[in-house]
């Protein structure tokens, strides 16, 4: 490896642990809630959790049934990914006294049960779909709540899932795009 390389490395390192100890300061800063939920508030924390939910279970469908290598692994990735950002955002429902749901929505489980009944290529075209379709609606939904919530902990909390969200729809429609679909739709 060529010398300016290796300081282009260590530069961007630099500035990454720098970013990271500015954003966590401001959330460590703004931890301290400074209002109450508001209905509204309520409602998204309830339907984030729930989406959390189905992004799970689509998971664990994906990781059974897909048929190509890197649809399991996107699968994966929301099973991780969105088991820990369901323990966090359960974690500001309860300290905000809110009452996560048990489940998902009906919506969610009739795209799950329109999903078991594929295979094969055709799975994880819907899969695929299905996943650019939620992060879309869901990064809107993070964003709107980032920036017009009440409650300062459950603002941090969706700014901070937003991020998650982003980067998934990032990955999806790249998913997209190597199945040869169109992830615009």
């Amino acid at each position: 490896m060529c010398e300016g390389y290796k300081a282009m490395i260590r530069y961007h390192r630099l500035l990454i642990m720098i970013s990271a100890a500015l954003l966590c300061s401001s959330w460590a800063a703004r931890a301290q809630n400074t209002t109450s939920p508001s209905q509204n508030d309520k409602n998204f924390m309830r339907s984030a959790l729930e989406g959390v939910s189905a992004e799970i279970a689509l998971g664990q469908l994906a990781v059974k049934k897909g048929s190509s290598e890197d649809v399991k692994q996107f699968g994966q990735k929301m099973i991780d990914d969105h088991g820990r950002l369901g323990e966090q955002m359960r974690d500001v429902a309860q300290k905000e006294g809110i009452r996560p749901p048990a489940g998902t929505t009906a919506k969610g489980k009739a795209l799950e049960g329109k999903l078991r009944t594929l295979s094969g290529p055709a799975f994880d075209k819907a899969y695929i779909g299905a996943m650019v379709k939620d992060h879309r609606v869901d990064l809107d939904s993070f964003n709107n709540e980032a920036n017009k919530g009440n409650d300062t902990a459950i603002k941090d909390a969706a700014s901070r899932g937003a991020l998650l969200i982003g980067e998934h729809l990032k990955l999806a429609e790249q998913l997209a795009r190597s199945h040869n679909l169109d992830p615009v739709q």
